[in-house]
């Protein structure tokens, strides 16, 4: 074992989307001098550990970094999602994300990777493959990619006990079978279930094959209104859309009825109640392949697997050696408490608009380039908490609202936005003509105050409930 010192302007914890975007942006408008630290032997973060039919759940037109695009950026005219633009699958996004520290980053002269190393504080990091330390000299700042890694089921053991002689797998394991299972237990209600069920349909397993336990249901965006490019008329329309719907709301339930009803949020059943709310995508000829799942157990979540049962929370069901348990309950997306992104010398990256990673990063990165003051930069750059319940959806709309107001008056970074490839939005100017976002723009610079005001009065509602719900001292 070796001791290493080095220096740097900038010392970025985490190579995932994250930290790359953050990287990639900063380099272009700064003359920066970056160390990238990741205990994984590859770029990408939790892609390297993702399930091998995953695929993006928005398109790969605004993900990624901002310099290099990621696959075609042409609408597809045939499959199921003819209309829309691809979604990159897992292999090749983290083909990409390793062309992005090659060919973009490392080339550049400025950023040096070091990769299998876990970063021990104190601006300290050692080699998990020869043990040797690094001392780092950051002349500027750290900045954590690390503090929302998602967990996922391939590297979270399943929240459930497993008696021995039980066939349980993580969702990877369906890709990989020794032999056929009399039947797919699912577990999980997640974007994680929801994909390894439509994988398995549409691999020719019948539905009578898969039975799916449920602890509860998700709201899910339509992916047809989360396009970009050519297709923003149809992005803002879906926006216009969701500020006329909450217009109209007279309460929580009923604004997400309306959201279903304007098409622009989906849930599987539609008579089952839907108490999550992550941000995930959906299509219609995926809802079409769920819903021909008819054994779904809601009896809460599981809490051990035996032999010849399942116990959940509230009841049981049988089951078999013969039938394979898929487990699909990883928390996914971690909530910690929102910290301010610029603190002294660290960055804590977290999201600004509401579902948009790599964005987030990215301009982050920019805002630190181009500005000096902390204050300022919280100012733009306010954390918005990642989604969990339907209703995180309005709050997380009402901080981006108001990001989105202060940044408005900031000439560069509005320029940046507009030529941005991670920005949906971007080059919307250069469509001012489009029939489609012209009237798009015109719905929703009607409802657009309303709706802001509807749901603060909602969320407002929602806080006073939960006061009055909390034990008196």
């Amino acid at each position: 074992m070796a001791s290493h010192s080095l220096a740097a302007d900038y010392l970025v914890i985490g190579a995932g989307a994250a930290g790359l975007a953050f990287t990639d942006t900063l380099i272009t408008e700064s003359d920066a001098e970056v160390i990238i630290v990741d205990r994984r032997a590859s770029p990408g973060g939790h892609w390297n550990d993702a399930y091998a039919f995953v695929r993006l759940h928005q398109p790969s037109l605004y993900y990624g970094v901002n310099s290099m695009p990621l696959g075609e950026e042409i609408i597809q005219t045939s499959g199921r999602e003819a209309g829309m633009y691809p979604r990159a699958s897992g292999a090749e996004i983290r083909d990409y994300f390793g062309a992005v520290m090659h060919e973009r980053l490392i080339s550049s002269g400025r950023v040096r990777f070091f990769p299998q190393c876990d970063y021990l504080g104190g601006h300290r990091f050692e080699s998990i493959v020869t043990g040797d330390r690094y001392d780092v000299t950051v002349r500027k700042k750290i900045v954590d990619a690390t503090y929302l890694s998602p967990s996922i089921p391939a590297n979270t053991p399943p929240p459930f006990d497993v008696a021995a002689g039980v066939a349980c797998v993580p969702v990877n394991g369906i890709a990989d079978l020794a032999a056929q299972p009399e039947r797919f237990v699912i577990i999980g209600g997640g974007k994680t279930a929801m994909d390894a069920c439509v994988w398995l349909l549409e691999q020719g397993v019948s539905p009578d094959r898969i039975q799916w336990i449920k602890p509860r249901d998700a709201w899910l965006r339509n992916r047809r209104f989360s396009q970009a490019g050519e297709l923003v008329g149809t992005l803002l329309e879906g926006i216009a859309l969701q500020m006329e719907a909450a217009a109209r709301a007279g309460s929580e339930d009923d604004l997400f009825e309306r959201l279903d009803d304007a098409a622009q949020f989906r849930r599987v059943e539609r008579s089952a109640p839907a108490t999550m709310y992550k941000s995930a995508t959906i299509a219609d000829w995926e809802l079409e392949l769920l819903r021909g799942i008819t054994n779904v157990v809601r009896l809460g979540h599981v809490r051990r697997i035996e032999r010849e049962r399942i116990i959940c929370e509230r009841g049981e069901v049988p089951t078999k050696p013969a039938h394979l348990h898929v487990h699909c309950a990883a928390d996914g997306l971690r909530r910690p408490p929102a910290v301010p992104i610029f603190a002294g010398d660290r960055i804590t990256l977290q999201p600004v608009r509401a579902g948009l990673p790599t964005l987030n990063a990215a301009l982050v990165g920019f805002v630190e380039a181009r500005r000096d003051d902390i204050v300022e930069k919280n100012r733009l750059c306010p954390p918005n908490p990642l989604f969990h319940t339907p209703l995180d959806w309005a709050r997380t709309t009402l901080i981006q609202a108001r990001a989105d107001r202060a940044m408005s008056k900031e000439n560069d970074i509005q320029a940046w936005l507009e030529g941005a490839r991670l920005n949906p939005f971007h080059g919307i100017r250069a469509r001012a003509a489009d029939p489609a976002v012209q009237l798009a723009s015109r719905r929703f610079a009607e409802s657009v105050g309303p709706g802001l005001a509807r749901l603060a009065h909602l969320v407002e509602q929602a806080g006073a409930r939960a006061d009055a719900t909390q034990p008196r001292t």
